[in-house]
């Protein structure tokens, strides 16, 4: 015990210093130009050239505005004819970074607060007025129970807006299906805040005659700002028309990906188009809808109105990216993390020449060695 305490407290003074031995072996020097030429390469393919590793970075900070252009005559058994403009289906006019259009819709006019059957389904059903629970009312409700039972239709009276909606039928195909040729203009403009780089959508070169006639396509006219609504579905690998039915989101996906190190000119955004709405069981809940009035007072004093179930097409813009300059803080970080890999070669080799090599023994006698204070007195004797 007392042996083992001296020789911890003798390590706790011992100084370890690196001992160059050269291996004249072809495998161990292989191994160590072929570990180096990776790392090497690693560094200038992928972190620098790849990475951009010399360059630092910024995400930008986005503003976006839409403006929604097309119009639709319908002539229908239910809205007879109708001539739709903007104000009709875009709701709300505007949004943030989103806009909906309305390509469907279940109208119920003059409804007024009275008496009326309610809507049949399972829980509305009755034989009889005990069947009925004055006051009772649930969710899924359109007003409030008299505790009656209306006999002409098997339900039970409310008090509510009424005629009540009937939206078990959906209209198909769409009622607004030309909306497929609606355009939109996405007017969108980022900014680099630490590099004080800003741009828009609307490249410098382009004039109102130009924004007039162009439309948006991957491969014809990447630049222009105005897109087709039909288009961008298509593109996110769906059908317009049978998506407009029950409605659904849309993604409009913008990247700004530039390097600032290049001209200005070659900083340009990127669109694609994704639907959002999917998933493992679109059958329940499916689409997009929502309910919205028109009020107004009739000549006798009482409130009527129309009601709306709207569905439709809600498209949500996204816009990121970043960009990136030369800065030789990150660049300098890099390449010295780079290199500081290269001290991997060393840790293989002696890997392979101390545990792998015929001569493993050999070749740790020359690279290992103690050497005391009282023998190195006896060399400088012995010399």
């Amino acid at each position: 015990m007392q042996s083992f305490c001296g020789s911890v407290w003798d390590s706790v003074w011992d100084y370890d210093t690196p001992r160059i031995l050269i291996i004249k072996n072809r495998t161990v020097g292989a191994v160590n130009r072929f570990i180096q030429c990776v790392i090497i390469a690693y560094i200038i393919g992928w972190v620098l050239v790849w990475e951009k590793g010399y360059q630092e970075f910024d995400s930008p900070t986005a503003s976006v505005t839409s403006k929604v252009k097309g119009i639709a005559f319908t002539n229908s058994s239910l809205l007879e004819e109708h001539l739709w403009d903007p104000a009709d289906y875009v709701i709300p006019p505007q949004e943030e970074s989103a806009f909906f259009v309305m390509t469907n819709v279940i109208v119920t006019r003059n409804q007024v607060q009275g008496l009326c059957p309610e809507f049949p389904s399972k829980t509305s059903g009755c034989k009889s007025d005990s069947d009925c629970t004055a006051g009772y009312h649930d969710s899924h409700s359109n007003g409030v129970l008299t505790g009656k039972c209306n006999k002409h239709v098997n339900t039970c009276e409310i008090y509510g807006w009424c005629p009540v909606e009937n939206d078990s039928v959906i209209p198909k195909p769409a009622i607004l299906e030309q909306a497929e040729n609606f355009t939109v203009l996405i007017k969108n403009s980022i900014t680099f805040p630490k590099f004080q780089f800003s741009k828009r959508n609307i490249l410098p070169t382009a004039n109102a005659s130009y924004l007039k006639v162009c439309r948006f396509n991957q491969k014809n006219d990447p630049s222009c700002p105005i897109f087709i609504l039909g288009d961008m579905v298509r593109d996110a690998g769906e059908n317009f028309q049978e998506l407009s039915v029950q409605g659904g989101v849309m993604g409009i996906l913008i990247n700004w990906n530039c390097n600032l190190d290049r001209p200005a000119s070659e900083c340009f955004p990127v669109y694609k188009f994704r639907r959002l709405d999917k998933g493992t069981n679109e059958a329940l809940a499916p689409g997009y809808n929502f309910r919205f009035a028109k009020y107004n007072i009739n000549e006798n004093g009482t409130q009527s109105r129309t009601l709306y179930k709207a569905y439709g097409i809600r498209f949500i813009i996204d816009v990121f990216g970043k960009a990136g300059k030369f800065n030789i803080i990150p660049t300098l970080i890099n390449i010295g993390s780079g290199l500081a890999l290269l001290g991997m070669a060393t840790i293989v080799c002696d890997i392979i020449a101390l545990n792998i090599l015929k001569k493993k023994h050999h070749y740790e006698e020359m690279k290992y060695k103690s050497i005391r204070d009282g023998e190195l007195a006896q060399l400088e004797e012995g010399s």
